[in-house]
């Protein structure tokens, strides 16, 4: 059977002429003529080779070929509405992308941006956690839309900025403060607060090891808490955790929590006075 068959705008005019019993009927529910519908149902059987509508019955019926493919053509016809109702709806065809860290996608983070999504359902939200020295510098390459990153001072650029108080943590229970060398656990290489534990400490003349790296804010939690060490963290993710907060290492100077975005037009600028809102509210 040529593939043409499967062509909807005869598989329709099939289908409704079976319906309906008439081509008058069926003519009329299509919005075409009747000599159209039959010039389709024509080309319809020429391609299959048999008689699909007994014509000589009244009311016409399909022949037994013709119901073997009703069923079928029924079908097909459901996909392809199917099929363009999808390419109607818009949900989900455009992208934001947004870049911040771990801590940051909160649960407050993301009811936020689930108020966003619910009234702009055209928009689909790509957000990446990472370390905010990578972030922005993916962000300056172009890679997001958005991005929130800690740093010492914002850029020119920003869109707005918040205070990100730091202290030092140690487990309950752990007197690892009073351990030399003190060990430190730390986030990798290009963590902030990895670089500002080792300025602070050395500022005050004391000395450290890493006893642990750990590559996302959950670990690190869990290893401050267990008593591996010591270490600097944003007093915001401590909340909760348990921990012990550590005194006489050392004031860290606040960071700070900036936010970038490429335009201020719809959707984006609605999506960062969301954002920002968010932020302030920690």
């Amino acid at each position: 059977m040529n593939e043409l068959m499967l062509d909807p705008r005869l598989l329709r005019s099939f289908v409704a002429i079976a319906d309906t019993g008439h081509f008058t009927r069926a003519a009329e529910r299509l919005g075409m003529t009747q000599s159209t519908i039959s010039q389709q149902l024509g080309r319809l059987e020429d391609m299959a080779g048999h008689a699909l509508i007994d014509r000589a019955a009244r009311p016409v019926r399909p022949t037994p070929m013709g119901e073997r493919l009703l069923g079928h053509a029924r079908r097909i016809l459901q996909l392809d509405e199917e099929a363009q109702s999808l390419l109607r709806d818009p949900a989900g065809t455009a992208a934001i992308s947004i870049g911040m860290p771990e801590d940051l996608a909160t649960l407050a983070m993301a009811q936020g941006l689930a108020r966003f999504a619910a009234r702009n359902s055209r928009i689909r939200l790509d957000v990446v956690t990472g370390l905010s020295r990578d972030l922005a510098v993916r962000y300056r390459q172009g890679e997001f839309d958005i991005v929130v990153v800690k740093e010492d001072q914002p850029a020119a650029d920003c869109r707005a900025s918040f205070p990100e108080p730091l202290g030092w943590f140690a487990g309950p229970g752990h007197a690892v403060e009073a351990r030399d060398p003190l060990p430190l656990v730390t986030f990798p290489n290009g963590g902030l607060y990895r670089d500002t534990m080792f300025r602070e400490l050395e500022a005050i003349g004391r000395r450290w090891y890493v006893a642990f790296s750990g590559s996302s804010l959950q670990s690190v939690l869990a290893a401050v808490s267990a008593g591996m060490g010591i270490s600097l963290l944003p007093i915001s993710v401590t909340q909760g955790q348990g921990l012990r907060r550590v005194d006489g290492l050392g004031e860290a100077t606040p960071m700070v929590v900036s936010l970038y975005a490429r335009e201020d037009q719809e959707p984006i600028g609605d999506l960062v006075a969301l954002t920002s809102k968010v932020l302030e509210n920690r």
